[in-house]
């Protein structure tokens, strides 16, 4: 199916970050599960072990169409 792939938005559009990437990000959120939530062109990041607030260097670890997951460096 277009658009459900991995590393592309819901668009079909190429995700705005990309595994190996780094990129400074500033927690805006967090998850239910307690990841902090950052955004990169609107695209959602999950980060583990940060709160809201915390200004990050993060390197991004998996991309799926509709979210990231990335780690502190």
């Amino acid at each position: 199916m277009a658009g459900f792939e991995e590393g592309r938005s819901s668009m079909g559009t190429p995700a705005p970050v990309e595994v190996g990437k780094e990129y400074e990000v500033k927690i805006e959120d967090i998850a239910r599960e307690g990841d902090g939530i950052a955004r990169v062109e609107g695209f959602v990041i999950f980060v583990a072990d940060t709160k809201v607030g915390d200004a990050v260097h993060i390197k991004v670890d998996k991309v799926m169409r509709r979210f990231a997951i990335g780690h502190k460096v």
